[in-house]
């Protein structure tokens, strides 16, 4: 069995994730989230909060919005129009495939990117059949991943689950400026869920049909190159893969925040400063450097409205999974809910002085034209819609309106104004990540097999518990004494405890679930007042006063060695 189904078989054994609505035959693409997978998911989340908002909490705050969201919203964000992925159908049997994951899987190369005429003309070069029965493949065609609904009893009031956490920021950008004493950068935080009517979920966790999202819509002044916040980051450094060398065959290369933005390998630091936030959070997840990389889109790869995007990659068992992406939007999202919803999302810049700017300016001569209706009419035409500059084009081109020259009834004049400032449309960057993902390549990082047994390594920040509290044998005073411990210790921590079954099954159990601490109270304790800590990765052990217990526990999850801890309490 393939380790990665070990782990997904581990899941479903242990209460961390199974296929929902497993009594009815499951439905692909939706899983629910078991007792111990939800504390896990709750500590990745709290993690990623507090990497991504709360140590940025000068300049990113939180907000939630709702799921639903009206057809305009994603009319103006290009999803209606363009979150398609291909399918193609049987001609024989009418099964209805993705056609890109059709041709990958069968010819192993990559296809991200291409148009359906162009993986309709791969599939009949390749002769490409049908799986199932061997029939002919029909045209490849898109198909709109958006789950639709009315809002409400009427129709015509069409709605969609939303795709992804982040046009509620953009709507709701110009409020949270307001409320955030208008000031730039502004990054808005979101976490939620969000639905995708994918063609062929697969990979467990990796594609799913709902699921939970973790996104920062990051606004900045593009003029303004100055990010002092990302002093922190400068010299930390992980594996890339530019678009150039990904071009040409090349490997990803080990490089430095630092070198990134001086020699201008992101569009903009910021960039940079949330790729870099990415690394730390995902190696919090127990997934080593050596394990992931970015990976820069080709321009034909990139979503419609990104001029830069990174995939952070993450490589495990022998998957690729993508956990993070970070896309440079501009001021694509923006512009295009001010054009459909009539309301200006500009921001007001004030210069520190103000600009002297020349000015072209039309001066209109009505007097000569309110003599004759018509000829009225045709000047105001034809300047109609024009720029100054547009206009005095035409007078040096010398156009004549009914045998007459443009420049009796119109002329251009430079003037001086000052400027005290400027309005424009802030760009965004933005880091997504998706929580089940997130889970699920913990899982499969954390994942050993030691002897007969199975130990789920977690990082103790992302266990579901912090220790595990066990009388070795069922007898009142060892359970009486083992609630005690239990309620010492659920002050500071998240203690489970357990009395049922052999010590060696309730040992393997907490293993396997990733617990990193395990307390046993046994006969002795009742004579010296000591208890026995076991260590999950190591399996070592060690004897403690009860009266020291809590000492040592803060020791341990302060960063020390277990073998110290040993080393400590044999002098």
């Amino acid at each position: 069995m393939p380790e990665s189904d070990k782990v997904i078989e581990l899941a479903k054994r242990r209460g961390i994730f199974w296929p929902s609505y497993e009594i009815y035959g499951g439905v692909a693409g939706l899983y629910d989230i078991g007792p111990v997978g939800t504390r896990i998911r709750n500590k990745i989340i709290q993690t990623w909060r507090r990497i991504f908002v709360e140590e940025n909490s000068e300049f990113v705050v939180e907000i939630e919005s709702p799921l639903i969201t009206p057809s305009k919203v994603l009319e103006a964000s290009g999803h209606v129009d363009n979150f398609t992925d291909p399918i193609v159908e049987c001609t024989k049997c009418h099964k209805i495939y993705r056609a890109d994951h059709l041709i990958e899987d069968t010819l192993k190369i990559n296809v991200e990117g291409l148009k359906p005429s162009e993986l309709t003309s791969l599939i009949s070069e390749k002769g490409l059949k049908c799986p199932a029965c061997g029939g002919e493949l029909g045209e490849v065609r898109n198909f709109n991943l958006l789950f639709s609904t009315n809002i409400g009893p009427y129709s015509g009031s069409t709605g969609y689950l939303r795709p992804e956490t982040a046009q509620g920021m953009f709507t709701a950008f110009k409020r949270v400026y307001e409320t955030s004493r208008q000031k730039l950068p502004l990054g808005i935080a979101q976490i939620g869920r969000v639905a995708r009517n994918e063609i062929s979920p697969r990979q467990g966790l990796v594609r799913m049909r709902e699921f939970a999202i973790m996104e920062v819509e990051f606004f900045i002044d593009p003029e303004d190159n100055e990010v002092p916040w990302l002093n922190k980051y400068y010299n930390e450094e992980f594996r890339v893969l530019f678009k150039d060398a990904k071009e040409k065959g090349g490997d990803p290369v080990l490089v430095k925040v630092k070198d990134m933005v001086e020699e201008k390998l992101v569009v903009n630091p910021w960039m940079a400063f949330w790729m870099a936030s990415a690394s730390r959070f995902v190696q919090s997840l127990g997934i080593p450097s050596s394990n992931f990389l970015f990976e820069e889109k080709l321009p034909h790869e990139r979503a419609h409205y990104s001029s830069q995007t990174f995939d952070q990659i993450v490589e495990l068992m022998g998957e690729k999974v993508e956990i993070s992406g970070h896309a440079y939007r501009g001021n694509y999202d923006l512009s295009r809910h001010s054009k459909f919803s009539n309301e200006d999302l500009t921001v007001f810049k004030k210069f520190d002085q103000p600009r002297v700017v020349k000015r072209k300016t039309v001066i209109i001569n009505r007097d000569k034209l309110k003599v004759n209706p018509d000829l009225q009419r045709e000047v105001m035409t034809m300047i109609s819609g024009k720029s100054p500059e547009q206009i005095n084009e035409l007078l040096e081109r010398r156009v004549q309106v009914s045998g007459v020259p443009l420049s009796e009834f119109v002329n251009v004049i430079e003037r001086e104004e000052k400027e005290h400032g400027t309005k424009f449309y802030p760009h965004v960057v933005e880091p997504s990540f998706g929580v089940e993902r997130c889970l699920y390549l913990s899982i499969l990082s954390a994942y050993r097999e030691k002897k007969d047994r199975v130990v789920l390594s977690l990082p103790k920040e992302i266990a579901p518990y912090h220790i595990a509290v066990f009388p070795l044998l069922e007898k009142e005073e060892l359970i009486k004494k083992a609630k005690e411990v239990h309620e010492i210790l659920r002050r500071k921590y998240e203690v489970l405890y357990d009395d049922t079954g052999s010590i060696g099954k309730r040992y393997a159990r907490v293993d396997e679930i990733g617990v990193p601490y395990a307390i046993t109270i046994d006969p002795q304790t009742l004579d010296d007042n000591a208890v026995t800590i076991r260590d999950r990765d190591s399996w070592e052990q060690v004897r403690v006063k009860i009266e020291h217990l809590e000492t040592i526990m803060d020791k341990l999850f302060s960063g020390q060695e277990f073998s110290m801890i040993a080393g400590e309490a044999k002098k």
